[in-house]
């Protein structure tokens, strides 16, 4: 499978919230990342984030993603991902966020590891979450990704 048909089959199994599709799509060992729900590692965990988290707190969705590049190691392309909010306190609200994706690949093609930047704030300024509820998300995942060994070296001191 050609990268662009993994992903092609990738955001036709989260529109579809078909989890056992995703996460075949998956090395038996690998990590889903989402932005808001944290990491999932292993196929049965992937297949369970999408039915439980993604269309669990929403429907209607669309993820088209577009210009992808690949060396057959590392993957990324540029996405436009929508649902429909399913939440109480914000059923009925259309989110419509811009994102990248990034896919680390088995030699077999398989993901060994899914993860996406994309602004959460937007995001949830779209549900209509109060602004300290924003605020303190924001803070947490800023805090992660400080925390992050990498990131060392920018924190200074």
């Amino acid at each position: 499978m050609t990268f662009a048909e993994t992903l092609a089959a990738f955001t036709r199994a989260v529109a579809a919230g078909d989890g056992d599709a995703l996460a075949a799509l998956f090395a038996v060992d690998g990590t889903y990342v989402d932005a808001f729900y944290g990491p999932f590692t292993g196929r049965p965990a992937i297949a369970r984030m999408l039915q439980h988290h993604f269309h669990g707190a929403g429907r209607d969705f669309r993820w088209d993603m577009s210009d992808p590049v690949s060396d057959g190691r590392i993957g990324y392309a540029r996405y436009l991902f929508s649902y429909t909010s399913t939440l109480p306190e914000a059923a009925g609200r259309r989110v419509v966020f811009a994102g990248i994706g990034c896919f680390e690949l088995a030699p077999d093609g398989a993901i060994r590891r899914y993860s996406e930047v994309f602004d959460r704030g937007a995001a949830l300024a779209q549900l209509d979450f109060a602004p300290e509820r924003i605020k303190k998300a924001l803070l947490r995942w800023a805090a992660a990704d400080g925390a992050r060994p990498e990131a060392a070296a920018h924190r200074g001191g």
